[in-house]
């Protein structure tokens, strides 16, 4: 699709199209220096989110410690992938002796694959940390360029867009744990690519290079690429329907997309085969998480990360600090409105309207909330929910795919303000007057703080030395205590430190919930199904108690030891320390030994 008629007086920005015209001239004519000031201004960004996680060593983000432990641990897999040639899908250094269906989680394989040398030179949490932070700077570049260079064609404005595309409080929020999800500078390229499908004898090798850069984005989130195909295709649906003009390239468009479609799911069939029924498959989130929806009230308030956010205001609007995908603040809210009607004669303009509103209806979830009270009233979602693919999506997410789309509204709107600035000489200082108190008064209470951090205990000196290595020796795994779970991730970070040679049992993951009662058949489960021991361990790591120790209690844990094909049980610091010592030594009745940093429970003898 290139370079129609606007669909409005002056909207040309508006019209989502490659600007090939005085656009292009104007940027060539500021020179091949101009961009740098915004590029700078996305770096510092960038660093001041997670400057706190630079500036301390050992420090993880406080609201999400589990999820960067799984990704540390995820970042040593795609290195083990490279070094060890390991089976890229699935892995058996986690959850022995099951392993973990990785297609079926966050195993990142487009990052890090690529980032292995960072990884071996400079450790897991480096790597998680490089990957966080110049996730959000690339997704910022990526956006200014694609508004910059063919969407809009201006860089003011382009920066504006593309500064709360990656920035904005949705987007500071995933920055708690999950840059699988702020790293979204794939997205520009999907829509860059689409948009140049109907370019006139170029069907193969555009379609070609739009499917690719799918492949890329279905291995760093799947969730993202679905939001994504579904917002392109109620915009180009709108273009069709609103530029007629287009119409004569649809032939070439449907065949570039038709040889996207073919290339992309060659690419990726055996991948998605074994997510959806392979070992470890599962069909379908847990019902609590299917559940984390986006509170009404939520939209008009501030979240915690952002400069007018209150954290006791915004945890009652949202079920964690990950999830505040809707906080987009009042002020922000009446500008869009404002934008909307300002620009209504643009044909995009409305479809990324109409697209943001279902978004936000979508996100609602299966019955609507408000300030933090059930309304009765079912939502939407509630008769989608349970359709294959959607039954894995995390309701609330939908309201984070109107970031973008309020992102594209502030750069278009811009752009508009500065085609009525040059039409009205007289008027332009007070025009620019307007504009920036507007922007400022809208945008100014969203901006995002630094992310918290909190102190890790240092890996034990026992697993960076590798003196857990001859228990493993012959297939055995390492327990952990407490044993690893959604609530207790810290044996990930540690065998993340060994480039995932220490294997562990259980572990934190999505799983098929395989007990005879679970809720549906293979729905998932946060971990491994509970199991008498696991269960043991996690009471007391909530409550400090040992729970009473019986002669079957110790049965079950000598089953269990073997299950996992124990060879060695370790405990490293924790707060419930002494009881959970206790426990052990009374169910297995060894002594542990303390060395290297760990309590050490010999059970080769027992799982013989």
């Amino acid at each position: 699709m290139t370079t129609p008629e606007p669909d409005a007086p002056g909207d040309g920005p508006a019209t989502a199209t490659p600007v090939e015209g005085a656009g292009g001239v104007r940027l060539r004519r500021n020179g091949k220096w101009a961009d740098l000031p915004a590029l700078l201004s996305f770096v510092v960004l960038g660093f001041w989110v997670t400057g706190r996680l630079w500036l301390e060593p050992g420090s993880a983000v406080r609201d999400n410690r589990t999820d960067q432990s799984q990704f540390e641990w995820m970042m040593a897999h795609g290195a083990r992938v490279i070094t060890h040639f390991a089976y890229p899908f699935h892995s058996d250094r986690m959850n022995v002796p099951d392993g973990v269906n990785l297609m079926a989680n966050t195993s990142v394989l487009s990052i890090s694959l690529p980032m292995t040398p960072v990884t071996l030179l400079l450790g897991p949490r480096a790597a998680f940390l490089l990957f966080l932070t110049a996730g959000m700077i690339a997704t910022a570049v990526a956006w200014y360029f694609l508004l910059s260079r063919v969407l809009i064609g201006s860089r003011g404005p382009a920066w504006l867009g593309a500064g709360f595309c990656a920035f904005a409080p949705a987007m500071v929020s995933h920055a708690n744990g999950h840059p699988n999800i702020v790293s979204q500078f794939v997205v520009p390229l999907i829509i860059w690519r689409t948009l140049r499908l109907g370019e006139p004898g170029r069907w193969l090798r555009n379609g070609v290079l739009l499917a690719l850069v799918i492949v890329w984005q279905a291995f760093l989130n799947l969730e993202i690429l679905l939001m994504t195909a579904i917002g392109l295709g109620v915009i180009v649906g709108a273009l069709a329907l609103g530029r007629p003009a287009l119409r004569s390239q649809t032939r070439t468009f449907l065949a570039g997309l038709g040889v996207a479609a073919g290339v992309a799911g060659l690419l990726l069939a055996y991948p998605l085969y074994v997510q959806f029924f392979g070992p470890g498959a599962y069909a379908g989130l847990p019902r609590l998480i299917r559940g984390y929806s986006s509170d009404l009230a939520s939209f008009v308030a501030y979240s915690r990360e952002s400069l007018a956010g209150n954290a006791r205001t915004a945890a009652n609007l949202a079920k964690n600090p990950t999830e505040e995908n809707s906080f987009f603040g009042w002020s922000l809210l009446v500008l869009v409105v404002a934008l909307v009607w300002w620009m209504r004669r643009s044909v995009v303009v409305l479809a990324l309207a109409a697209l943001g509103l279902l978004f936000a209806v979508l996100s609602l979830g299966r019955e609507v909330n408000l300030a933090g009270r059930d309304t009765g009233v079912p939502g939407p979602w509630a008769v989608l929910e349970n359709l294959p693919i959607l039954h894995s999506v995390v309701p609330t997410r939908w309201a984070l795919a109107i970031t973008p789309i309020i992102g594209l509204l502030l750069a278009y709107g811009a752009e508009r303000a500065r085609e009525v600035a040059r039409s009205a000489p007289t008027a332009r200082r007070q025009i620019h007057f307007a504009t920036a108190t507007v922007l400022t008064m809208a945008l100014l209470p969203i901006l995002p703080t630094p992310l918290p951090v909190a102190r890790l205990d240092p890996v034990p000196a026992f697993v960076t030395g590798g003196a857990w290595r001859p228990y493993v020796a012959g297939g055995r795994s390492v327990v952990t205590l407490p044993l690893p779970d959604t609530n207790y991730a810290e044996p990930l970070r540690w065998s993340a430190a060994t480039r995932l040679d220490m294997p562990l049992a259980r572990g934190y993951f999505l799983g098929p919930d395989t007990r005879p009662r679970a809720e549906a058949p293979r729905i998932a489960l946060f971990g491994a199904p509970p199991r008498p021991t696991s269960s043991f361990f996690g009471t007391i790591r909530r409550t400090g108690a040992v729970p009473p120790i019986t002669p079957q209690s110790r049965v079950k844990a000598v089953d269990d030891l073997r299950y996992w094909r124990a060879g060695v049980v370790i405990l490293g610091p924790h707060e419930h320390e002494a009881a959970l010592r206790r426990g052990m030594t009374e169910l297995t009745g060894i002594q542990p030994v303390f060395t290297g940093g760990v309590w050490v429970w010999d059970v080769r003898s027992l799982t013989d």
